[in-house]
This record gives C-alpha cells, structure tokens and sequence, in this order.
C-alpha cells in the first residue's frame, strides 16, 4: 500500500486554470508527503474529467498522489486514488472496484461520520477552523479538541482539514496532518507553504 500523505491541497478551480496548475506544481515540490485532491463539485461530468488528467500529469511527473473526489469512474481513468464525500458510497462499497494498491480517503464532519469510516485509509476532518476558502460556511468549527474526539472514533489516521495554517497546524494533536486549499494555493510562494505546514505537521504537539 502506499504511503499515506501529511499534507492534500484541494483544487480550486475559482482560480484561473494556468494558476492553479502552476501552484500544484510548485506545492509538490515540497516532497513525496504531499499529495492532490481533485475536487470541482460544480463541474460537468466531462470537464471534471478533463481537470482531471490535467493534475494527473502534473502528479505523475512528479511521483505524487492524486486523490479525485467523489468519482470512481474518473479515479480509474486516470489511474488515482479516491476521496469519498461524506454523503457517497462507503469505503466497503468501492473497495472492491479499485485496482490493489489504491487508496481511499472519506470526508468526516460528526460522529456518525466517523463511525461510517470504516474501512478507509485516511479521513479528512473538518471544519477544525473555520474555511478560509468557505467565507459562507455556517458549521461551527470543531476547534483542536472536537477534532480529537472525532479522530478517536477512527480507525485510520487523520487530516485536519477546514482554516489550517503552520501556526494552527501545531494546535491539533494527534492529527497525522493537515488538508489546505487557499493556505497553499494562494501563497506567494507555494512550495514554502507547503514545507511550513509540513515541517508544523512533524513538531512534537503536547
């Protein structure tokens, strides 16, 4: 199985196609612990694809994992493991459909959630803080201790997802690392905000 990642920045497509992209690359260049979640709800089935094998190849070039939210169908197209909303299908549902060596991760917002895990790889968290990409998110933040509680409740590791920064990062205890979008994708310089949260992922957290 492959190594789990400690860091996934999440696409934003809201950002012009060539920024984005470049920002992917330059992320990745952090090192082998980060990876790419595909994810573009608004999209049609066909432009979801096409975005797809886009940030397939830059992964590919660069030995990364890609991670596509929500569709099997493109996850085996372009040779990616799979994310699954928290209102898809169950870890123990696709499993058997994805080729050996592929992994799945599932979205975890409640407890209810969380025992739905079963059977995934890694779990995204969230909202730990609220979304800095989401500014009309209403959900109450979980805070470092509610997403203690959560993890608790897993059977894999997992990411902290939802407002994370370096700074931040340090709070959640336990937590095997974090998922970003805009603390990443809009930095000035991506590959330093990648290593930051990286380097704040590995601090030892009391």
């Amino acid at each position: 199985m492959p190594a789990l990642p400690r860091l996934v920045v999440v696409t934003d497509w809201r950002l012009p196609r060539t920024r984005l992209l470049s920002a992917l690359e330059r992320a990745l260049e952090a090192g082998p612990d980060v990876a790419v979640q595909h994810r573009h709800p608004e999209a049609s089935g066909r432009l979801f694809l096409e975005e797809a094998r886009l940030v397939a190849d830059v992964c590919r070039a660069r030995g990364r994992a890609l991670f596509v939210n929500g569709r099997l169908d493109v996850a085996l197209l372009v040779g990616a493991h799979l994310h699954l909303p928290a209102s898809g299908p169950s870890p123990q549902d696709v499993r058997p459909h994805l080729p050996s060596g592929r992994l799945v991760s599932v979205a975890v917002h409640d407890a209810n959630e969380a025992e739905a895990a079963l059977g995934a790889d890694l779990a995204l968290v969230s909202p730990v803080f609220a979304p800095g990409s989401k500014p009309g998110d209403t959900r109450s933040p979980l805070g470092p201790e509610g997403f203690h509680g959560l993890m608790a409740r897993l059977s894999c590791p997992a990411l902290a997802l939802g407002g994370m920064t370096a700074e931040r990062a340090k709070t959640v205890r336990g937590a095997w690392g974090v998922a970003v979008i805009s603390a990443v994708l809009e930095a000035d310089d991506p590959r330093e905000a990648a290593r930051a949260l990286l380097d704040a992922c590995a601090a030892p957290r009391g």
